[in-house]
């Protein structure tokens, strides 16, 4: 079974609520103007292409990443935009969303080309793209994930903490409250909580307020609901694929057999899982809000994105010394001023292992 046969096997699997591989996609309207912070995140999301080329070329001896994906200098609002996007747009209908780089081997590398195919229009690269050994799709967050994880393990601490003394507090002081017949339905309730069902504990604030203590207790109830929101609460930093891409990554793969990753770069470390493992966990229920969840990203665009544990792949670098960065000024039609963030520089150092394996690459050919 070749790589696609796999990956259209798991395609079946997938919930058509999530992803409906069997309607076309949607098609995106033209932006007609592009923000500072956009503007910040796609230099932001450059600096992690470039960081990654970096990383591998400089650390291979036998392999070599190539910048494939479709881009360009322009936004939403410069002159030439609109149609680069339609050719974008038309490009995704016919070969798929192309992945920010490529992998080949050194004897595959095509030194007339170079490292930058970007430019180059599909239908003059489809024998070259189908000897790559690997695409990446580049994402990037603005986090220091190790530091992420330890704030977000003393949060849960507190909140679960505060969550199991305010339950014991209601049930301490207030039990003969409790006993009148309209409010024992929350003796259950309160008794159910412990340290291992916080995370999926619910119920509804009462509302009580004709004497003080039942506002006491009302209000007790509303710190322990408040703590148990907080408890549940997303608690990971996520490799981010939008679903809208799901179904053009997939056309991507079908046309050129080539086994496609997502990489995420956080200002300190880097992950990366393969498209065939986000399939197979989006394709199980049982792991939506444990390793993945669906949500509306206002950091890319308000499109539905899934969000997947960067545990769940990875790690792909140990260790990321952070760029330069500077503030720029880009004058728009019409006198509009736009400020931004470029960065530069920084250094990804690579984990071999976990990257040779990700990729399928023999323990001694990298």
């Amino acid at each position: 079974m070749s790589y696609y046969d796999r990956i259209r096997e798991l395609t079946k699997n997938v919930p058509a609520s999530l992803v409906d591989f069997s309607l076309p996609r949607d098609l995106a309207r033209t932006p007609t103007q592009a923000s500072s912070n956009f503007i910040t995140n796609k230099e932001q999301g450059d600096w992690a292409e470039n960081l990654v080329t970096r990383a591998i070329n400089e650390t291979s001896k036998n392999f070599i990443a190539v910048k494939y994906g479709k881009s360009d200098d322009l936004i939403a609002g410069d002159e030439g935009f609109d149609n680069f996007y339609q050719e974008f747009q038309n490009e995704l209908d016919t070969i798929g969303k192309r992945p920010d780089l490529l992998i080949f081997k050194k004897t595959d590398f095509d030194e007339n080309l170079g490292y930058d195919i970007s430019q180059i229009p599909h239908n003059k690269l489809t024998d070259y793209v189908k000897k790559a050994v690997a695409g990446i799709e580049v994402r990037s967050s603005a986090f220091l994930i190790d530091k992420y994880e330890a704030a977000m393990q003393i949060r849960t601490e507190k909140f679960s903490q505060l969550a199991l003394q305010t339950r014991d507090k209601i049930l301490a002081n207030y039990s003969d409250l409790l006993e009148h017949t309209t409010r024992k339905k929350y003796i259950p309730v309160l008794q159910s909580i412990t340290a291992e069902t916080l995370s999926v504990t619910d119920f509804k604030v009462p509302g009580w307020s004709s004497s003080e203590r039942l506002v006491e207790l009302n209000d007790l109830f509303k710190e322990l609901k408040k703590s148990i929101k907080e408890i549940q609460k997303r608690d990971f930093l996520s490799i981010t694929p939008k679903v809208e891409d799901i179904k053009v990554v997939y056309k991507w793969i079908e046309t050129f057999n080539v086994p496609h990753f997502y990489f995420q770069v956080f200002f300190d470390k880097v992950y990366g899982i393969s498209f065939e493992q986000i399939l197979q966990i989006i394709s199980d229920p049982d792991k939506e809000g444990v390793i993945f969840s669906v949500e509306t990203d206002t950091k890319n665009q308000n499109k539905t994105t899934i969000k997947i544990n960067s545990k769940s792949g990875v790690q792909i670098a140990y260790k990321v010394d952070e760029p330069e960065h500077k503030s720029v000024r880009k004058e728009m039609s019409r006198g509009r001023l736009l400020f931004y963030v470029t960065f530069e520089g920084g250094t990804a150092y690579l984990d071999v292992n976990n990257l040779r394996e990700i990729l399928g690459i023999k323990q001694n050919d990298f």
